[in-house]
């Protein structure tokens, strides 16, 4: 994943991030869209909401840049490495 610089992440627009109103999350290629997912669970101070509206912006993105999502919700995640433990 490239590192985004201050400027770059600032030149962003919000429509562009998983968390548009907190500008978390930018999905603008595969690699983020993937960390995107890693992360999602980590995103603090949203509502379910939110979190429901950044899952169909990554689910979205993830369409876009061919990237392979297994679960159907986003309440789904983690939890294959949750039942390994």
């Amino acid at each position: 994943m490239t590192k985004l610089s201050s400027e770059k992440r600032d030149a962003i627009p919000e429509r562009e991030f998983a968390f548009t109103k907190q500008k978390k999350e930018p999905l603008e290629d595969a690699s983020h869209v993937r960390n995107a997912l890693a992360r999602f669970d980590q995103v603090e101070g949203v509502t379910d909401a939110e979190r429901d509206a950044a899952w169909k912006k990554i689910q979205a993105a993830a369409k876009k840049f061919g990237v392979e999502i297994n679960e159907k919700d986003w309440r789904e995640l983690g939890q294959r490495n949750r039942r390994n433990h």
